[in-house]
């Protein structure tokens, strides 16, 4: 099992940034990716940005240039760098664990963003 902890949602007025963190705990062996999805009110869970063991990284177009995923001192630990934010990110924002056997996920944080 892996144990995940997300912090540093708020409120932040547009054109803010948050920075979120996420530790992984556990079996973090065989995590081979680390990444963050957000669900808005009403909406489905999207996928936002994600960091590999290698260290590479993707991002969905729409936060592409704004939003930075990065490894916090250890490889179990990440966090999502948000700039330039709009009120269209407000979300729960969830922290994923992907190993060979599955995925895991945090109980998430909510970012505001308003006026």
């Amino acid at each position: 099992q892996v144990q995940l902890e997300e912090s540093g949602g708020g409120l932040v007025q547009p054109g803010g940034s948050l920075r979120l963190s996420c530790a992984a705990s556990g079996s973090i062996a065989d995590i081979v990716a680390m990444g963050w999805y957000r669900q808005a009110p009403g909406k489905g869970r999207d996928w936002v940005a994600r960091i590999f063991s290698d260290s590479s990284t993707d991002y969905a177009g729409s936060v592409k240039g704004r939003f930075t995923i990065s490894r916090e001192n250890t490889k179990s630990a990440v966090a999502l760098q948000m700039n330039s934010l709009k009120p269209e990110a407000t979300a729960v924002y969830y922290c994923n664990a992907r190993r060979p056997r599955g995925d895991y996920w945090g109980q998430g944080t909510q970012v505001t963003v308003s006026s």
